[in-house]
């Protein structure tokens, strides 16, 4: 973690993986066969062809495939797609990810310009940006995710949901992006407290996730704030719950809840698979302690419809 970063607590110790159903046996590292309710049968149709085409044609990178997103298939065949800038390489090695570690290259000062194209050729009324973390950058991509920001939204009036990094060690960076007025401010919790250096890394800091959420919606209280958790890490109930009180306590809104799905060999094991229904009974427990909106599955995602949380209404 970087020196000039202030009174962030070290991580905790990584203790014993812990299921979440303590009755239910857990190898690590046994494999494991998909349940019936994370198969999907899906033929390719409607938009997917030509949502592809796009994003080849602009030389874009989306997180639907640099992640290994279950629902690419079906969001591309909707022709919708949550664009990723900065390039397709992280400067951080997290274990549940996919996404291409390494040596970064030079930004591209057009992906702005061609982020925005995409998404009005979409016909896109939300659009989602994320990025990979680039810590070898003064301000993390700050600007850069302001300057997309402001172009997509000059060529279509859609609302922004920005799904960004934690910009640790990054002075003004926060604030840099904020100018942009996101109308929906999202950064993943991704697991509890205990399981952060196994999941995030060394440079991940839970408290430092709370507070880049609390400190988006002080400099802009009329943003949304979002995060969201993978489950079958090896988290339990009440370590869940501990955290939907931590987000609450720093003014989240949104809550996404999804199934931990093992993107490649090197990448951390699945502990458990949580059923629909165990899905179901936390996002009501999680409505009841007070998020404005929660999306609970094992197929959920950050950015899966997110356009349906960002406007009125119940999302399931």
């Amino acid at each position: 973690m970087p020196d000039d970063v202030p009174n962030v607590p070290a991580a905790a110790p990584v203790l014993p993986i812990v299921s979440l159903d303590a009755t239910t046996p857990v190898v690590a590292g046994a494999p494991r066969r998909l349940p019936p309710w994370l198969r999907q049968n899906l033929a390719p149709g409607g938009g997917h062809a030509e949502t592809a085409h796009l994003v080849a044609e602009l030389g874009l990178e989306t997180v639907c495939s640099s992640a290994k997103c279950p629902n690419r298939l079906e969001c591309w065949s909707q022709r919708t797609a949550t664009f990723m800038i900065l390039g397709n390489v992280c400067t951080r090695p997290c274990g549940f990810c996919s996404v291409p570690k390494g040596r970064t290259e030079a930004l591209e000062g057009d992906e702005p310009d061609r982020v925005a194209e995409a998404a009005r050729r979409l016909g896109l009324r939300h659009v989602v940006i994320t990025s990979v973390t680039r810590d070898d950058l003064p301000d993390g991509g700050a600007e850069h995710f302001r300057r997309t920001v402001a172009a997509v939204r000059a060529a279509t009036g859609a609302t922004i949901e920005v799904l960004v990094p934690d910009f640790i060690g990054k002075e003004g960076a926060l604030e840099r992006l904020m100018e942009s007025r996101p109308d929906v401010f999202n950064h993943n919790t991704e697991t509890v407290p205990r399981l952060y250096r196994t999941v995030r890394g060394r440079k991940s800091v839970y408290p430092w996730t709370l507070e880049l959420l609390a400190a988006a919606k002080r400099m802009l209280p009329t943003t949304k704030t979002k995060s969201g958790l993978m489950l079958g890490l090896g988290e339990t109930r009440d370590e869940l719950l501990d955290v939907f009180a931590d987000l609450l306590d720093h003014g989240v809104d949104y809550l996404t809840l999804g199934q931990y799905l093992q993107p490649a060999l090197e990448s951390l094991p699945v502990e458990r698979y949580v059923p629909p229904e165990e899905f179901a009974e936390l996002g009501d427990l999680a409505r009841r302690m007070g998020f404005r909106k929660v999306a609970s599955g094992p197929l959920v995602r950050s950015s899966y419809h997110a356009r349906d949380m960002a406007e009125d209404g119940r999302v399931a």
